[in-house]
């Protein structure tokens, strides 16, 4: 154990699950229990649950499951060690430095170090007279920043050099490879040196909303790179997909809405304007992570995007996304501008908020662009529009809300409700059908255990892999149980198992049951990945649900599954003589050949 047991558990004492995820997601009381949306999959009824007496949470729909360690390993992207750092600053823990040390591979933390070096760096090379003319020629005289914004965001300029950084963070002890980790330095493959990622451009840091810079965004002030803006790929303590620039601020002032634009200088340009709810996607298109993130703190997204065709493809692709965790979703029309910083500094703030007031609704944007592109004089265009149009409402799930869509495409095309409103319940029913559809594919998918992709081997296996999750569910339950089988009370051993992933389960139970200290479900998280501790958790809680748990249901598990051992073992060995005696008929009919000729 590379964490001392005393630490994991010091921090368990100090961390309760229902403030930790609360702080994630919005959680309502049911019973003993707590329920909210999922943070790991989209979804209109919640099926989250956290337990507080077994400090433990299960989504029922996309089966993530596990303790606070799973938690943060799923929610920041962490591996076991990581999550365990994490949590032990969040409750005040420290842990042992020959701890840390001995770990492998670049820390979140090492990342984040490192960073702060290099946005410091960068920092001072902006505010130089010489190294950071151009640069803050750019802010100030292209952009019209004024140096109290630009120190607010912590903006900074890369000199068009290939090795200042790496010198300065070579001094703070930081290695090659470690640079070339956290995405600061390349290695030349015709040379082998570190050279600097970031070259004479504007550097955007990235910082989380505990105050951490995660990551750079740089932005080309050149012009003679074939790359715009070039931004931090994904390390040990950055995601893309789950970050978005300027939620540190943001999260301030978006109770009411956030905006959300395609680009930083539009979100620094938004606040310096006052209007400090604009975040922005880092190089990457919206992913139903973000949307997740930006439902955790408001309850409406206006989309600022560049008015031009991508722009409108992307508002299209983001809506259906924010639909998914039911943020209402409203689309800006900046007619005379391309993006929110140019219609600024054309128009001015005022415009820009009366702007934001007479935002769109999603259906009206969508509205719109069906209506752009038929002309509804004619019949057959006026045909296509109301079918594009029917298929858009009938996807929508409250019925009050179809009914004023239909209403407001009803006056638009000159077409009666009724008739809208029957094609549209019409496209329900299909949908409806399609869906049952798959989800009974779905669920005799499962029941052959076909798709699984924890116990790969269950589907060959289904009888045997019942009763080792049997086993499995009572022995995470249980201490009794595995009393039991440590003292040899009930006989049951790995070799027992038929498919891999139980096996490995059954000897980290047991090998945690054995030490010093006892079991404890949270010590699992080093040796299984955040999904497979989600499958341990279903077993759990699938035990849990259940009044008939005893010893005897135990030996019941294990005399089934030495059954279905023995029956696998005796078709195996059918098989093996079957295929032997099919060789030897062919050596057979080969001899009978040759002597012939």
């Amino acid at each position: 154990m590379r964490i001392p047991r005393e630490v994991v558990e010091a921090i368990k004492d100090r961390c309760d699950i229902v403030d930790l995820i609360g702080s994630y997601v919005t959680l309502r009381r049911a019973g003993s229990n707590y329920t909210g949306p999922c943070p790991f999959h989209s979804e209109r009824t919640p099926s989250f649950t956290v337990f507080p007496d077994s400090q433990s949470f299960f989504c029922f729909g996309c089966e993530a499951g596990g303790d606070a360690f799973t938690f943060i390993m799923r929610s920041e992207n962490l591996d076991y060690p990581n999550a365990i750092e994490f949590l032990a600053k969040r409750t005040g823990v420290d842990i042992p430095r020959s701890a840390e040390e001995e770990r492998k591979g670049l820390s979140r933390k090492r990342v984040y170090e490192m960073n702060l070096i290099a946005a410091r760096f960068f920092r001072e090379c902006l505010f130089d007279p010489v190294l950071g003319r151009e640069g803050m020629a750019y802010l100030q005289e292209k952009r019209g920043l004024s140096v109290p914004v630009i120190r607010r965001f912590g903006l900074g300029f890369a000199p068009n050099d290939f090795t200042s950084l790496v010198t300065v963070l070579k001094k703070e002890g930081y290695t090659d490879q470690e640079m070339k980790e956290a995405f600061l330095c390349g290695i030349s493959q015709k040379s082998g040196r570190a050279y600097d990622y970031f070259r004479n451009r504007i550097m955007f840091p990235v910082i989380d909303t505990t105050g951490n810079v995660v990551a750079f965004s740089g932005r080309d002030v050149g012009g003679d790179s074939k790359a715009k803006y070039l931004n931090s790929s994904d390390t040990p303590g950055f995601q893309k997909r789950k970050h978005l620039y300027a939620l540190n601020f943001a999260k301030n002032h978006c109770a009411e809405e956030l905006i959300l634009c395609e680009g930083n200088m539009d979100v620094v340009a938004l606040h310096a304007a006052g209007f400090e709810n604009a975040v922005a996607s880092l190089g990457t298109a919206l992913t139903d992570d973000h949307a997740r993130i930006m439902a955790k703190y408001t309850q409406r997204v206006i989309l600022a995007y560049d008015s031009d065709e991508a722009g409108r493809r992307a508002a299209h692709r983001a809506m259906g996304i924010f639909a998914k965790v039911g943020l209402d979703v409203r689309i800006l029309q900046m007619d005379g501008a391309k993006d929110p910083d140019e219609y600024i500094k054309k128009f001015g703030a005022d415009k820009f908020r009366q702007l934001i007031k007479k935002s769109s609704t999603g259906f009206n944007f969508k509205l719109e662009s069906v209506l752009a592109r038929h002309d509804v004089t004619h019949p057959e265009e006026k045909i296509k529009a109301a079918a594009e149009l029917c298929e858009i409402i009938s996807r929508v799930y409250a019925s009050a809300e179809r009914e004023v869509y239909i209403h407001a495409a009803s006056e638009r095309l000159g077409i009666s409700t009724d008739s809208l409103k029957g094609d549209v319940e019409r496209l329900q029913r299909i949908h409806a059908k399609e869906g049952r559809q798959q989800q009974s594919r779905q669920a005799q998918l499962s029941a052959m255990n076909l798709g699984d992709k924890i116990n790969r081997e269950a589907a060959g296996n289904v009888q045997a892999a019942a009763a080792e999750d049997t086993v499995i569910g009572l022995l995470l339950l249980y201490a009794e149980h595995r009393t039991a089988i440590r003292k040899g009370v009930v006989t049951l051993s790995s070799e027992d198992f038929v498919t891999a992933f139980n096996r490995r389960a059954f000897e980290g139970i047991m090998a945690l049951e054995e030490s010093e200290g006892g079991f404890d479900f949270s010590l699992l998280g080093e040796f299984f990945n955040p999904d497979e501790m989600g499958r341990l958790a279903k077993l759990e809680q699938a035990r849990r649900a259940l009044s008939e748990n005893g010893t005897a249901v135990l030996r019941g598990a294990i005399e089934t599954l030495a059954a279905a051992k023995q029956k696998q073992a005796v078709k195996e060995a059918s098989s093996m003589d079957g295929l032997q005696m099919l060789l030897a008929g062919k050596r057979k009919q080969a001899g009978k050949s040759t002597s012939e000729n």
